[in-house]
């Protein structure tokens, strides 16, 4: 299986949509993309997924029904890894500020609060595990 971070941005887009959706067939996908290429170029992405071992897919009448086969959180980690290492010098702490710059004025008391708490939880699991 190839990893999430190289997919096409159209093969992504369509994962997006299968993970949303639950399952989906081919009409399904290009109803719900913005600015969707042909039903055949559709058809073939999920295909390429398919063989990608991304998604996989049922018959359902006479159309394929696809659905994700990797789960949302292990893929969303694996592309979030990618862009920590390609643009923050794989540190995490780099990440996490810049995110914290971009977003401290979106953030509510309450989800500063938990982000603390948060970071507390993992430096406890750090200590019990050293």
């Amino acid at each position: 299986m190839t990893r999430p971070d190289q997919l096409s941005r159209r093969e992504r887009q369509i994962m997006d949509i299968l993970y949303r959706l639950g399952n989906a067939s081919a009409k399904d996908v290009m109803d719900n993309m913005e600015d969707a290429p042909s039903y055949s170029s559709v058809r073939t992405l999920l295909g390429k997924l398919v063989e990608k071992g991304h998604a996989d897919h049922r018959e359902s009448g006479l159309k394929y029904v696809y659905f994700p086969l990797v789960a949302r959180a292990k893929a969303s980690r694996s592309a979030l890894g990618n862009v920590v290492k390609t643009f923050f010098e794989d540190s995490p702490y780099l990440a996490v500020n810049s995110l914290l710059d971009m977003s401290i004025d979106d953030l509510t008391d309450t989800e500063l609060d938990q982000l603390k708490t948060m970071i507390q939880t993992r430096k406890n699991q750090k200590k019990q595990n050293q």
